[in-house]
C-alpha cells in the first residue's frame, strides 16, 4: 500500500500530476494562440512582411503541442482509467487542443494575408481589426482560465461575448463593401481584409465552443444554445 504522502485528491498523487501536466500543455497552447493572433494583427497594421513570415513559421509549435496533449491524454486514459468528471475533463482537453491548433491556423492565415495587404495603400475600415482581435484574445484567455480553474460559471459567462465579435465583423463587412464600391482599384486588398475579419470571427466562434466544452466537462450539462449575430450571410437574401 502506498504511503499517505502519495495520496491526493485522486487515488494517487501521480494522477493529479498527470492532469496538471495536461492543463499546462493546453494553457501553453492558449498563450501561443494569443501571441500569434496579436502578432499577426500587428504585422497587418504595421505592414511588416518579415514579422508576418515569422508568425507563419512559428505555427509548427502549436502542432507539436497538440501532439503532446493528445499523447498525454491517451496515456492518462490508458493508465488511469478515469471516470465521470476526470474523464470529461481529459476528453475536453483533447478536443480543446484540436481547437487551439485550428485557431493557430487562422492566425497563420491572417499573417499570410498581412504580407499581401502590405503591398497596397492603407485602407480606412481596417482600423476595426485590432479591436476585434483584442476581443477574441480576451475570450481565449478567459476561456482557458475557466478550463484550468474548472469554473463553470466563468465558462458560461463567456458564451454571449462572441456576439461582440460578430458585431465587429458585420460592421467591417459593410464598411469594406462600401469602400470597394467607391474605390474599385482597392478590391483585392479589401478582399484580403474581409478574409482577415472572417478568420477573427471564426476564432471567436471556436473560443466560445471551448467555453461550452469547459462548462460541460465541469457540470456534465450542456449549456443553452448561444445566439449568433453574424448577419453577413443574409445581407443579399431576398425579402
Amino acid at each position: 500500500m502506498a504511503p499517505p504522502s502519495e495520496f491526493s485528491g485522486h487515488t494517487v498523487k501521480s494522477f493529479d500530476d498527470d492532469i496538471a501536466q495536461l492543463r499546462a500543455v493546453i494553457t501553453r497552447m492558449g498563450g501561443l494562440c494569443e501571441t500569434q493572433i496579436s502578432d499577426a494583427v500587428d504585422a497587418l497594421v504595421n505592414r511588416n512582411v518579415e514579422a508576418a513570415r515569422a508568425i507563419v513559421e512559428r505555427d509548427v509549435r502549436l502542432d507539436a503541442l497538440e501532439a503532446e496533449a493528445e499523447a498525454l491524454a491517451v496515456r492518462i486514459i490508458a493508465l488511469r482509467a478515469p471516470m465521470a468528471d476526470d474523464l470529461r475533463e481529459i476528453v475536453a482537453a483533447l478536443k480543446i487542443a484540436g481547437v487551439m491548433e485550428r485557431i493557430g491556423d487562422y492566425a497563420k492565415n491572417i499573417a499570410k494575408r498581412a504580407s499581401v495587404v502590405a503591398q497596397a495603400q492603407p485602407i480606412g475600415p481596417a482600423v476595426i481589426i485590432p479591436e476585434m482581435a483584442r476581443v477574441v484574445i480576451e475570450i481565449i484567455h478567459d476561456t482557458l482560465d475557466a478550463f484550468v480553474d474548472r469554473d463553470a460559471a466563468k465558462a458560461n459567462a463567456i458564451l454571449t461575448r462572441d456576439q461582440q465579435v460578430d458585431e465587429f465583423y458585420n460592421s467591417l463587412f459593410r464598411s469594406l463593401l462600401t469602400f470597394m464600391m467607391e474605390n474599385p482599384h482597392y478590391i483585392t486588398p479589401s478582399t484580403h481584409l474581409l478574409f482577415v475579419a472572417k478568420n477573427l470571427e471564426r476564432i471567436g466562434d471556436h473560443a466560445t465552443s471551448v467555453a461550452e466544452m469547459v462548462h460541460y466537462s465541469v457540470t456534465g450539462q450542456r449549456p443553452a444554445e448561444r445566439p449568433k449575430s453574424d448577419l453577413t450571410s443574409n445581407i443579399y437574401s431576398p425579402e
